[in-house]
Order: C-alpha cells, then sequence, then structure tokens
C-alpha cells in the first residue's frame, strides 16, 4: 500500500513511518513543522524514499496533495496544549478530520482505510467503583476541591472513597479540550467512514512514551518532564501527591496496535484503546527515572496541581486484545529506551523549566492553599 501519515515527522509517527517502510508499504508524510514540537522548524531525519508535503491539515490544498496517490491514511497530526486556545483543538483535530473526509468524499479518491488517533483523554476520571453504589463515573474534581488538595473522588451517593478501575470504550466523558476535540475527531471519522463506505479505526492512546518525544513540547508526557527538570539539576516536579495512577505504553506497543488496525478485517468500524496493561503511580514513576539516572535526589511534590488533570485512569485493552495485540514494553524499558535516546540527542535549552513558568503564568498549575 501507499500510506499517507499526518504528523509523520513527530513522536508516533516517525515510528510508524519506519514500521511501514520495514514492511514493504511506500510512504508519504503530510506535517505542518510546528515549532511547540520542531523548535528549528526543519525536517527530522526521514527516510529520503518519504514523499514529504509540509502543510496544515486544516488546509484543502495541503491534503489534496499530501492524499495523491493513497491508498490508506493514518492521520496522526493533532494539536495539544494546555493552555485555554479551546477553539484551536476545535479548528486543527476536528474540522481537520472532518476535511479529510470531506475530500475523500467530494473527489472519489481510492483511500480503502484510515487510521486515526484519538486518546486516553476522552475518558476524563474515567470508571470507578463504589463498594456501596457500584460502577461511578465522577464528574471532573472541583477547583475548591483541588484548593484544599482533597484529590480523590468519592461517591455522589455516600461519599465513600472510590476505587478505579480500567476505562473500557462504551463510556467516553472527556472533561478538557483535547478530550473534547479527540472525541470529536473519532465521531467524525467512524460516523462518516460508515456513510460512505471508507473503512475506518480509531486507536485511543494511552500516554505514549519513548524515544524521539520532542523535549521541546510541554504535552510530550511526565517522562519528558521527569528527565528535563533531573537533567538541569532539579528535583522531578510531582502535581498532587503522586499518587494518581496511570498506564504508561511504549511506543513499540502503539505501532503495533496501529499496523494490526491498518489491516485487520474485524477492526473496521470501532474505536479500540491501547494501553500498556500495567498501572504505575506518578510518585513511582519520579523514582524510577532517579534510579536510571543515577540521581540521588527526592522527587518535588510541593502541593502544585494541574487543572483539568484527571486523577486515576487507565485503560481496559480487552478489546484490541481480542484481534491479538498485547503491549510488550514494561516502564523500565521506556525509560531505558527514552534515556538512550536523549543521550545522543542532548535537550540542550532549558524547555522543562520553560513549560512549568508558561502553565504557571497561564493559570494552568495552581497550589493548594496554604493554612493560617
Amino acid at each position: 500500500m501507499h500510506v499517507l501519515v499526518t504528523g509523520g515527522a513527530g513522536f508516533i509517527g516517525s515510528h510508524v513511518v519506519d514500521a511501514l517502510l520495514s514492511r514493504g508499504h511506500t510512504v508519504a508524510v503530510l506535517d505542518s513543522l510546528v515549532a511547540r514540537v520542531h523548535p528549528e522548524r526543519t525536517w527530522p531525519d526521514i527516510p529520503p524514499d518519504v514523499r514529504r508535503v509540509r502543510g496544515d491539515v486544516t488546509e484543502r490544498d495541503d491534503w489534496l496533495v499530501a492524499l495523491e496517490g493513497a491508498d490508506a491514511v493514518v492521520h496522526l497530526a493533532a494539536y495539544q496544549d494546555y493552555q485555554a486556545d479551546f477553539s484551536r483543538f476545535a479548528l486543527v483535530n476536528d474540522a481537520g478530520t472532518a476535511l479529510l473526509y470531506e475530500l475523500l468524499v467530494e473527489f472519489s479518491l481510492p483511500v480503502r482505510r484510515v487510521v486515526v488517533a484519538s486518546s486516553q483523554a476522552v475518558y476524563g476520571e474515567g470508571a470507578y467503583e463504589c463498594a456501596n453504589h457500584g460502577r461511578q463515573y465522577p464528574p471532573p474534581r472541583s477547583l475548591a476541591q483541588l484548593t484544599r488538595g482533597a484529590w480523590d473522588p468519592a461517591c455522589s451517593a455516600c461519599e465513600a472513597p472510590l476505587e478505579p478501575t480500567g476505562s473500557s470504550e462504551d463510556r467516553p466523558a472527556p472533561t478538557n479540550a483535547y478530550g473534547i476535540s479527540k472525541l470529536a475527531t473519532e465521531s467524525y471519522a467512524l460516523t462518516l467512514g460508515a456513510r460512505h463506505g471508507i473503512p475506518t479505526s480509531a486507536l485511543r492512546f494511552s500516554i505514549i512514551q519513548g524515544p524521539r518525544q520532542s523535549p521541546a513540547n510541554a504535552y510530550s508526557g511526565v517522562l519528558r518532564a521527569f528527565v528535563g527538570h533531573i537533567r538541569h539539576g532539579r528535583r522531578p516536579v510531582v502535581y498532587e501527591d503522586g499518587r494518581q495512577r496511570r498506564d504508561y505504553t511504549h511506543i513499540r506497543d502503539a505501532v503495533s496496535a496501529v499496523e494490526l488496525v491498518l489491516e485487520h478485517p474485524d477492526a473496521v468500524g470501532q474505536a479500540f484503546n491501547v494501553g500498556g496493561g500495567r498501572i504505575t503511580t506518578v510518585l513511582e514513576y519520579a523514582n524510577a527515572v532517579l534510579s536510571a539516572m543515577g540521581a540521588d535526589i527526592q522527587p518535588d511534590v510541593s502541593g502544585r496541581y494541574r487543572l483539568g488533570d484527571t486523577r486515576h485512569v487507565w485503560s481496559d485493552t480487552a478489546r484490541i486484545r481480542a484481534l491479538g495485540w498485547r503491549p510488550t514494553g514494561t516502564l523500565d524499558e521506556i525509560i531505558r529506551d527514552y534515556l538512550a535516546w536523549t543521550a545522543d540527542a542532548p535537550e540542550g535549552e532549558d524547555w522543562t523549566a520553560r513549560a512549568l513558568a508558561r502553565m504557571e503564568a497561564g493559570g494552568v498549575i495552581r497550589q493548594v492553599a496554604q493554612g493560617d
């Protein structure tokens, strides 16, 4: 097949490009080389036989140039941020996806498979269990709750502590602009794909980590932030109390999920969770990074919190496992592989401190109220 990968110069996209080439496909890349991911605004080291199109997924002409000859599309390009530029999420993520299907239909383009990237962010707080009242889907934690450092959601009926559990694909409830846009993205893709006979799948990725994550991108994930702080002589910043539970996914496993649904006949018309399968607290992650880097310091757990964050969320991956997919990467492997890559591509500028300052200035990161 000839596959177009949008966002193909980025973290996930570049690994997908390599995997497709290794399987004998030809590949084109559409990427805007946005400065927040590519500070130099130049193409990274992409194999020379890949056709490169520098363009924007919100522009018709850029899509049409990139789609030339495509049999399939892996649509990874997206806008991500912690700032309050809500309309940009809708413009890039939702309108960009709708435009893809508009052009496929308008020009009867012979694309026979589309895979779109969604996110675990569509679940918001995710699923919980109350011992007395069963399954719960808590709303976002209030500012008053966060300000007093009461981190965990409680049962809406009896106020008892809730126990988090894996989120399955049937109950999305996004609580921030990025999650809302991703749910809309996959809704456009799956609905329009079904209506117009364009076989489509969506992948809800859980915190993908590994080599090639841009140190300049504040949305790259907690590993980038931990390593950046430690490399510049600071303690890694941990929000809330560090007991938030997550699943982290090796980039290799994300790529294998793309490869699977790109060709599996039973993947059409569905959204699939793609998660690491191992539950880790943020504090455990910070300590694992400190250990791997040989840093004799402690994490900075000082009562900072980030507006819009969820407390606990991880993904139930039974649906994609039924197609034969299995995650193989461990947390130690994620850390080791990222550190090996950054050793060859040192961070240089202190992007981590810059991102932290920007979020604090924008009111995204706040501090627990101190008692008198």
